[in-house]
C-alpha cells in the first residue's frame, strides 16, 4: 500500500450516533431541494449514496479535505485565507479527534449507511429510499432531510462541541459543489495513498504530504485573513 505515513494500528472508537451525526449535517449542507414525489415531510435530498460516501470520506479525513481546500486555493476557486483553515485542518486538535478512517472497496472508500440512517430514522429526522435491484444499474439510493432534522442541524450548529460536525459540513459542501458522486471518488483517487489502499484496508493518511504542498504555497505559520473563513 502506497502511503507516506502509516495506518493507525487500530481504527478509534466510531459509534452509530457519530455516523448518524455525519450524515445529518451533510444533508442539510449539501442536500438538493425536494421534488414531486419525493416523501412529504422531505425538505432537502441527497440522491446518490456514492455521492454522500465521498463527503462522508473527507468529513472522517482532514487532511484529504485540507488538500482539497488547498487545490481550490492554488487553482483560483477559494481566497487565499483558506490556506489558514487548510492548516487549522490538519494542526488543530478538534478535527484530528474526529480522524475516522475507512476502508476502500470497489468503488473507493465505503461504509455501510443502513444503521446510522435507520437510527435517523427511528427520531424522524431523516429517511432512507431505496429503488431498484441491488447490482443493477437502476439501483439507486436517495437520502432525505425531514423539516425535523433540519431543526436538529440548526440546534448542533449552536452547540460548543457539536457545531463541529456542522463547520466540517460547510467545508465539504465547499469542496463538493455539485459534482456527482463518481466525480468526487475520481478526485479522491487522484490521490497515490487512496488508490493504492488494498480492498478491505482502511484509506491511510496524508498529512505530511498536505503540509509540504500547504507550506510551499504559504511559507510558515498562516496568520488570520480576512478572506478566510469567518
Amino acid at each position: 500500500m502506497a502511503a507516506d505515513s502509516a495506518a493507525p494500528s487500530e481504527r478509534p472508537a466510531h459509534t452509530r450516533t457519530q455516523h448518524a451525526i455525519r450524515l445529518l449535517v451533510l444533508m442539510d449542507r449539501t442536500g438538493e431541494a425536494v421534488a414531486d414525489g419525493d416523501p412529504p415531510a422531505a425538505v432537502k435530498v441527497v440522491r446518490s449514496e456514492l455521492r454522500l460516501q465521498a463527503m462522508d470520506f473527507w468529513m472522517r479525513n482532514p487532511d484529504y479535505l485540507a488538500d482539497e481546500l488547498i487545490a481550490a486555493v492554488d487553482a483560483g476557486a477559494l481566497a487565499v485565507g483558506f490556506l489558514d483553515v487548510a492548516r487549522g485542518l490538519l494542526e488543530d486538535p478538534e478535527p484530528d479527534l474526529h480522524y475516522y478512517p475507512m476502508p476502500r472497496w470497489f468503488y473507493g472508500a465505503y461504509e455501510a449507511i443502513d444503521d446510522a440512517m435507520a437510527l435517523l430514522e427511528t427520531y424522524g429526522l431523516a429517511t432512507f429510499r431505496r429503488s431498484g435491484e441491488p447490482g443493477s444499474k437502476s439501483h439507486r439510493n436517495q437520502m432525505f432531510l425531514t423539516a425535523a432534522g433540519e431543526r436538529a442541524v440548526e440546534e448542533l450548529t449552536a452547540d460548543p462541541v457539536l457545531g463541529w460536525y456542522v463547520r466540517q459540513a460547510e467545508l465539504v459542501a465547499l469542496v463538493a459543489g455539485d459534482t456527482v458522486g463518481s466525480r468526487l471518488k475520481d478526485r479522491q483517487y487522484e490521490q497515490a495513498t487512496y488508490a493504492g489502499t488494498d480492498l478491505g484496508l482502511d484509506i491511510a493518511p496524508i498529512t505530511e504530504h498536505v503540509h509540504k504542498r500547504l507550506d510551499a504555497l504559504a511559507p510558515g505559520a498562516a496568520g488570520g485573513s480576512e478572506d478566510g473563513r469567518a
